[in-house]
């Protein structure tokens, strides 16, 4: 057996964690040095020490909580921003005003730039631009609000840095949930074509030798290659699209191989999305063709059901009226604001003024089985029959106005 696919997940943004966890800890040894070089000029350099102790102790002590997105919770977001908030107001007690004035860097320097990082990553640009707010406001206070031109120029950069990397983070995020649903789909596909293989190689050639003897034998045993012709069609188209649930059961039809569906969906919630190929695919047998898009089509519950029932009610037409040998197909398009399917059969198409007759003489099928359905949903069913060429009905739903 081959082996199964594996989708294997991968994390584009658990670098930049890495990289912030460094970053504190190089900007807090950064903050400490640059007091050390110039601590005969604090007026308390006590407070320093005091804060700068208090820095390094929580630098280190919280580096694994900036390891990852799950292990950075608001909770910690927010006391980190308050340990540099801290430390921007404690710089006029313990520096000079006359270096605070002239630019002089604050007690935690560069280091509040990774607290604001952290909130960037965690939350994307809103969030930065929320913790680079306060840190600006913050800058501009100590400067008794005359801040100086470099002040001004490294709070802008801060606050445009963060909230840029906030935004790159999100796009990222996106593109990996993309990627990841990208190769799930691959994995699934490969899975599928395996399975195919192995349903080809065994059960349907299984199922065409019995079609093909019990056609050479006649009597009963060509009723049973019948039979056998009809689910290999439906099984083929199983293998093709896996759109039928393995748990439903064929029975015989006269159109083809035709698959119960479960009760849960006649019976289910009503809220939320069906696709509606689910619904049509079972419909697809030796005598009716099954076309779909190549992805999914949702409609609401309600909508996808009714429409599936006016594709039986057409169908049930065209086993009534266009003969046992027709053959019928089912379009389905997916334009975006409306759905659209369309069933067609080669039969003998319908006389000039049969729909009339047939509404008169109480026989509703089409004014209320497949019209009345889609008037009801918002949508619109269209017949065109031409006589020794087969009809066809085109039935429409929007999207925006389905009920």
């Amino acid at each position: 057996m081959a082996e199964r696919e594996r989708v294997v997940r991968m994390s584009v943004e658990q670098p930049l964690w890495r990289a912030l966890t460094v970053y504190r800890l190089l900007t807090m040894v950064y903050a400490v040095l640059l007091f050390a070089s110039a601590y005969r000029e604090f007026d308390r350099p006590v407070v320093a020490v005091g804060y700068l102790a208090v820095l390094a102790v929580w630098t280190v002590a919280t580096y694994r909580d900036v390891a990852s997105a799950a292990r950075c919770t608001k909770r910690f977001l927010g006391a980190d921003l308050t340990v540099a908030l801290a430390g921007i107001l404690l710089t006029p007690i313990a520096d000079t005003h006359q270096r605070i004035g002239a630019g002089g860097p604050t007690l935690p320097s560069i280091w509040t730039a990774g607290s604001v990082l952290a909130f960037a990553l965690k939350g994307g640009w809103r969030w930065a631009g929320f913790a680079s707010t306060p840190v600006a406001v913050a800058n501009i206070v100590i400067h008794g609000g005359d801040p100086t031109r470099d002040t001004l120029h490294n709070v802008l950069l801060v606050w445009v840095a963060s909230i840029a990397i906030g935004y790159v983070v999100e796009v990222a995020r996106a593109s990996e949930a993309t990627l990841a649903r990208a190769l799930e789909i691959e994995a699934a596909t490969r899975e599928r074509e395996r399975l195919a293989r192995d349903i080809h190689d065994g059960v349907l050639q299984v199922l065409a030798m019995v079609q093909r003897r019990g056609c050479e034998l006649g009597g009963e045993a060509a009723e049973l290659g019948r039979m056998a012709g009809e689910q290999e069609v439906a099984l083929r188209t199983l293998v093709s699209s896996g759109l039928v649930p393995a748990s439903r059961v064929s029975r015989d039809h006269s159109l083809g191989a035709f698959v119960d569906a479960y009760e849960a969906e006649e019976s289910g919630d009503e809220e939320g999305e069906l696709d509606l190929r689910t619904l049509l695919a079972p419909h697809a047998g030796s005598r009716v063709s099954f076309a779909e898009p190549g992805g999914p089509v949702p409609l609401p519950v309600p909508a996808a059901r009714e429409l599936a029932a006016a594709v039986g009610a057409a169908l049930d037409n065209v086993r009534k009226h266009a003969g046992e040998g027709a053959r019928a197909w089912i379009l389905v398009e997916d334009w975006g604001d409306e759905v659209i399917v369309t069933v067609r059969d080669d039969g003998p198409g319908i006389p000039a003024g049969r729909l009339d007759q047939a509404e008169g003489e109480g026989r509703m099928g089409v004014a209320l089985s497949i019209r009345g359905r889609l008037r009801d949903l918002g949508g619109t069913a269209e017949l065109v029959s031409v006589p020794g060429q087969g009809t066809e009905v085109e039935l429409k739903v929007p999207r925006g106005r389905t009920r």
